[in-house]
C-alpha cells in the first residue's frame, strides 16, 4: 500500500504545483494567495509520504484529500483536483492492501520453498 499511496501523493504534488500555475493565469486571485493554498498542499503531500507507514498516516491522507477539496474555496481549480485525488487515494489504498496481501503469500510461498541454510 505504501508504494501506491506515495506514487499517488507524489503524482498530487506535481499536478498541483502545475495547476498552480494555471490558476495564476486564468483567476483574479493573486499569486500569493495561490501560493498559499497549493505550495501548503504540495509541501504536505511530500510530508505525508514519511508518515504512511505509521500508525495513523492514511488517515492524515483522508484529511489531506478533505484538505484539497475544502481548499476549492479559496482556488476554484483545488475543487476538482480535490475530487479527482480522493478518488485515486482510495484506489491507491484499496489496491494497494490488495497488492499487500498478494506480496505477503508471494513471499511465504518463497520461504517455504526455500531450502532451510544451516
Amino acid at each position: 500500500m505504501r508504494t501506491l499511496c506515495a506514487s499517488t501523493l507524489i503524482g498530487e504534488f506535481f499536478v498541483i504545483g502545475f495547476a498552480g500555475l494555471v490558476a495564476m493565469q486564468t483567476s483574479d486571485l493573486s499569486a500569493g494567495t495561490v501560493w498559499a493554498v497549493s505550495g501548503t498542499a504540495m509541501v504536505l503531500s511530500v510530508l505525508l509520504c514519511g508518515v504512511l507507514t505509521r500508525r495513523g498516516g492514511v488517515q492524515l491522507g483522508w484529511l489531506l484529500q478533505l484538505g484539497l477539496i475544502a481548499s476549492g474555496m479559496i482556488v476554484p481549480t483545488m475543487y476538482i483536483l480535490g475530487v479527482v485525488f480522493a478518488g485515486l487515494w482510495w484506489a491507491s489504498v484499496h489496491f494497494g492492501r490488495k497488492v499487500d496481501a498478494a506480496k505477503a503469500r508471494f513471499a511465504a510461498a518463497q520461504a517455504e520453498a526455500a531450502p532451510e541454510s544451516v
